[in-house]
């Protein structure tokens, strides 16, 4: 007799369901500017440069690329992360209005803020090579200026390697990746078999060989869709726990400051070794050691 009652009400939910009614499909987009189609210098990365707002422009187009290519795979909801220099490159009042985007520092989970385990994929734009690969337009992880490598349980990573162990952590696949051709083969051979738009071919640090915008945002429309279509068959990023951080900086002061820290090995003159629970205390010791000012108002 219970049975035959659950039947029945397992039948009535069915009638009552919409016609084509189906789960949400949730995508989080990353977005960087030194992987951006044009961008090579100083001149396009920060306020100061002469091409800063034509730079924001390519920035946004290749984001908003990234969108449509995810709407194009059944996309219905998208929360876009602007992750270069200050975190307010984007120019949101381009995006349609249902995508949320996440601005400015600090970030416990950094250039991942606002992701979790509802996210069905995850899309990287705009991405660099790590600080320790010989190739790549910008190549750095974190900070140009202050971090010579960093290293996940012995691994040195780029920026694309500690946001996917991020996402790993909740269970989210990395599904497709933007950037010139070094940075993009550097996260399939890490991460996994992404997707792959190369939008420039590396020269030097300060020059590439690049596409123009219209032809890079196509790409990254195709790529996106495809990537988020393939979803299903790209695993997740883990890194095992607890997660041993290795971090050289470029100067000798902050690895002395740090060490004075009872949570800090001092590993040689320049380097220092945290061990996390996880990547999420891994997240927030990085974004601390990064941002960290005595003199930061209010």
């Amino acid at each position: 007799m219970r049975r035959s009652s659950h039947c029945l009400a397992f039948v009535l939910f069915l009638a009552a369901a919409p016609l084509g009614a189906q789960r949400p499909v949730k995508v989080y987009i990353s977005v960087d500017m030194e992987g951006i189609a044009g961008v090579v210098t100083a001149d396009q990365l920060s306020p100061a440069g002469f091409e800063y707002q034509r730079a924001r422009e390519f920035m946004t187009g290749e984001a908003l690329a990234a969108v449509a290519g995810a709407r194009d795979a059944g996309a219905t909801q998208i929360v876009v992360s602007d992750s270069h220099g200050n975190g307010e490159s984007l120019l949101i009042d381009k995006f349609p209005p249902d995508v949320t985007i996440i601005r400015s520092w600090p970030r416990p989970l950094m250039m991942m803020q606002g992701i979790d385990s509802t996210f069905d994929a995850a899309v990287f734009i705009g991405y660099h090579a790590a600080t320790t690969n010989i190739a790549g337009v910008r190549a750095h992880t974190i900070s140009s200026a202050h971090l010579a490598a960093v290293e996940l349980n012995g691994v040195a990573m780029p920026e694309s390697g500690i946001n996917a162990a991020i996402a790993g952590y909740f269970g989210v696949p990395i599904v497709a990746i933007s950037g010139d051709n070094v940075a993009v083969a550097e996260a399939q051979s890490l991460i996994g078999p992404m997707e792959g738009a190369v939008v420039k071919q590396a020269i030097s640090f300060h020059a590439a060989a690049t596409m123009t915008p219209d032809a890079a945002q196509q790409l990254v429309r195709q790529k996106v869709k495809a990537g988020v279509q393939r979803r299903a068959s790209l695993h997740p990023f883990v890194v095992r726990a607890p997660v041993r951080l290795d971090v050289i900086f470029k100067n000798y002061t902050p690895a002395e400051m740090l060490s004075f820290l009872p949570i800090v090995q001092r590993t040689s003159s320049h380097a220092i070794r945290f061990e996390g629970r996880d990547i999420l205390q891994v997240s927030k010791f990085l974004e601390f050691i990064g941002t960290y000012d005595p003199d930061m108002t209010p």
